[in-house]
């Protein structure tokens, strides 16, 4: 794991442990969380066109930032209870997409794999 995500894992820890929350913290608490966080940033986006969901007030973007912020700091703590680090996992799933959407096949279609 890069050293500020070990160290933003770190703190998180240290920051549940402190509040003796570990106790609430088990995969499946951690992966209801991140989903509600991810509902929360929706919520942020929901209705807009694409063109206001790309250019969005500066008090709209601290909101979105703070809703991006909840769902990395739970997706840390699941991959902090489980053991998983997540830049080898993002490395590694990077390179199986890059198999199942090859450039020459898939460049400017967003289909899913198995709709090729």
């Amino acid at each position: 794991m890069n050293d500020s995500l070990e160290k933003l894992r770190q703190r998180l820890a240290k920051f549940a442990a402190m509040r003796d929350w570990d106790q609430f913290h088990s995969p499946k608490n951690l992966a209801m969380a991140l989903i509600a966080e991810a509902a929360e940033l929706v919520e942020h986006f929901q209705w807009l066109t694409e063109e206001q969901s790309q250019l969005l007030s500066p008090e709209k973007k601290q909101a979105v930032s703070h809703e991006l912020a909840d769902v990395l700091i739970y997706l840390i703590r699941i991959a902090d209870k489980l053991d998983i680090d997540l830049m080898a996992a993002a490395q590694s799933k990077i390179e199986i997409n890059e198999t199942r959407y090859p450039v020459a096949r898939v460049k400017g279609d967003a289909r899913r794999a198995e709709e090729y």
